[in-house]
């Protein structure tokens, strides 16, 4: 029976060639099932490296192909696609908020308002609510001027004491301040002296004033008033504004702002008029306008009363009081 032979080196070539097929077929196809790379054992030669005695990888896969007679084969899993912007997510977590105590921080301020020069006090109630209290003075005196005739001095005294409460809503930097003016001593008041001879109307009448006289005992006029901007005391007071009187954070200055309104009633006005007024210029019908049975006198103290009425009724459209300001702050701990 004749025998046919393959030459060694070409079967060792078959060998090389399985193996190169099933090697490619691993790198094109990571979903091929190891039973679909079986080779027999009559087809294929079992070919055994040997592997360093101090390798752990090596050891590791030599057990896991002992451990079980079908072994898989495993490969990396895919990396997630880039995110659309081209940068890479991560996932952040948030910082804890921390809040002040009651009572642990204070800020004292300073400011120039309406009311005159204010010193503030402000103390953390919780992160939303602070209070505040606020002292207010100023105080000016024009000195002698004249007008037309008139001898003049103007005082205006301004000093009030007021308290809030500053509710940020939703812990933003926009602020709410209800409050009350507890007291309220703010006035302008005006002396004058008019000059004699020197002729004014009142509730369109003119009037002269007199020249002295030490036969008569007639003085020039002379005249005081005050007008009052505390009808109202106490007095309501709403606000708001821009900035934390008391930064929730370590920082110690701060910015505020506030613009508001006052409501104190309109002013009020009074007037208070001594001397002798004459009735024409040449002085022949005068008369001492404290004098209440005096024709001339009655007649200068109604017009004056006139003028008044007039007076008030105009200031009775202002009813509030306006404020604005624009402080400086700067807050501390008191306690931890």
């Amino acid at each position: 029976m004749a025998t046919l032979k393959i030459p060694y080196g070409v079967h060792l070539k078959s060998h090389l060639f399985v193996l190169m097929a099933a090697t490619l077929a691993l790198l094109t196809c990571p979903t091929v099932s190891s039973q679909s790379l079986k080779l027999s054992a009559t087809d294929t030669p079992v070919i055994s490296t040997p592997l360093p005695p101090d390798s752990s990888s090596s050891s590791a896969l030599l057990a896991s192909n002992d451990s079980s007679s079908d072994p898989a084969i495993f490969l990396p899993a895919s990396p997630e696609p880039a995110a659309a912007d081209g940068r890479e997510k991560f996932n952040v977590v948030p910082s804890v908020t921390a809040y002040q105590r009651p009572f642990s921080r204070i800020g004292i301020g300073a400011n120039v308002n309406p009311l005159g020069i204010g010193i503030n006090t402000t103390v953390i109630l919780n992160h939303l609510y602070d209070a505040r209290f606020m002292g207010n003075f100023f105080n000016y005196n024009s000195g002698h001027f004249e007008i037309e005739g008139f001898n003049a001095n103007a005082d205006l005294h301004l000093q009030s004491v007021a308290a809030a409460i500053d509710w940020y809503p939703f812990a933003s930097v926009w602020r709410i301040s209800p409050g009350v003016l507890l007291m309220n001593g703010n006035q302008l008041s005006v002396t004058t002296n008019i000059v004699p001879g020197t002729s004014f109307t009142l509730n369109n009448q003119t009037f002269y004033s007199a020249s002295a006289n030490p036969l008569t005992g007639a003085t020039p006029l002379a005249a005081s008033g005050v007008l009052g901007l505390h009808t109202n005391s106490p007095a309501f007071t709403i606000s708001g504004g821009f900035g934390k009187f008391i930064p929730r954070s370590n920082r110690h200055w701060s910015f505020p702002s506030e613009f508001g309104v006052a409501f104190t009633g309109a002013p009020t006005a009074n007037v208070n008029v001594s001397g002798w007024a004459c009735l024409d210029a040449a002085q022949t019908r005068c008369s001492n306008v404290g004098d209440p049975a005096n024709p001339i006198a009655i007649e200068f103290n109604n017009a004056v009363q006139s003028s008044l009425t007039k007076w008030r009724k105009d200031l009775a459209l202002v009813k509030v009081y306006p404020l604005f300001s624009y402080s400086v702050v700067y807050s501390f701990n008191i306690r931890h």
